[in-house]
């Protein structure tokens, strides 16, 4: 049966839309946990969540993996990337920056992984997509000077921050390049690989601590981390990681990328809206701006290969 072009597009550009959305809205659940709780023991809590959550899913026939008999190096290069070496970069990062800065460095994402898509995959943007994606990012550094610029000049932490957005980047190709497996089973692997590595690192870091029980007790015991648990492990681990593979899959990295403000978007609503966060009317100017250059990103032709 012959699958509508367009219909792959919309689908795509939902994924990549929801995928956004739900990242978006984490922000309003880590801050509330992250009150009380080390950054790597949310992260450890968080892929513990999403292996059970997902392997529950492969068991009952909900989703289905096969990956018996193929080659499962690119689905571990992909998971290296994209979570391990990304949350790792992103989360020593901003401990050792400040927010302004964390936030300049990490809306460059776009724009490296369209670096990436050219150099890699040999797919050149269109002047559509390289303009809303510049629009798109000057719309994420209007929302990251607004609440402040202030500088801590940490090479380490600058380092960590640049590691963590070329991972991404890399990441994102290697998401297209794998065709042979489906957009759960690359997830499958993300989650599995990624709770390898950070419950390990949650435990060892609270043993080293001294705290290892009031780690382990924490979701029973604190309600704001308990639901920040369960909503980025479930909705963030599983169904927005699933739909960014769909996006890329669907519609290619260089739009996919266009998507990355949205969530900078949603956050800044969701501060304001949940959190009584102040919304000045630079931040609604990059607002306006970042949607503005992902409808200009989505507006235009073809990728030319």
């Amino acid at each position: 049966m012959k699958i509508d072009k367009k219909s792959v597009i919309f689908v795509g550009i939902m994924a990549a839309l929801g995928c956004e959305v739900m990242y978006g809205l984490s922000y309003f659940f880590t801050k509330q946990a992250t009150e009380s709780a080390a950054p790597l023991d949310l992260l450890g809590w968080r892929f513990f969540v999403a292996a059970i959550a997902i392997n529950i899913c492969a068991m009952t026939g909900l989703i289905k993996i096969n990956l018996k008999g193929k080659d499962l190096k690119p689905l571990l290069r992909i998971a290296l990337y994209f979570p391990v070496a990304y949350f790792i970069g992103e989360t020593v990062g901003i401990g050792n920056t400040t927010a302004s800065e964390s936030g300049v460095f990490l809306a460059c994402i776009p724009v490296a992984a369209l670096t990436a898509s050219t150099l890699i995959l040999g797919k050149k943007p269109t002047t559509w997509q390289v303009t809303g994606i510049v629009i798109t990012l000057v719309g994420v550094l209007v929302n990251v000077l607004a609440v402040g610029a202030s500088s801590s000049f940490s090479v380490f932490g600058y380092i960590c921050l640049l590691a963590a957005v070329i991972s991404y980047a890399v990441y994102s190709v290697n998401v297209e390049k794998a065709a042979e497996f489906s957009e759960m089973e690359i997830t499958y692997m993300m989650l599995v690989v990624g709770a390898a590595v950070f419950i390990p690192l949650s435990i060892g870091s609270a043993v080293i601590q001294g705290n290892i029980s009031a780690m382990l007790s924490m979701p029973f015991k604190n309600i704001n981390f308990l639901t920040a648990v369960l909503y980025q492990g479930v909705c963030c681990s599983v169904v927005a990681v699933f739909l960014g593979n769909v996006a890329i899959a669907k519609i290619g990295v260089n739009r996919a990328s266009s998507f990355i403000g949205v969530s900078t978007v949603i956050s800044i609503v969701a501060g304001a809206l949940i959190l009584n966060e102040p919304f000045t009317l630079y931040q609604t100017i990059g607002a306006i701006i970042i949607v503005g250059g992902v409808y200009i990103a989505n507006a235009g032709g073809k990728s030319k290969e």
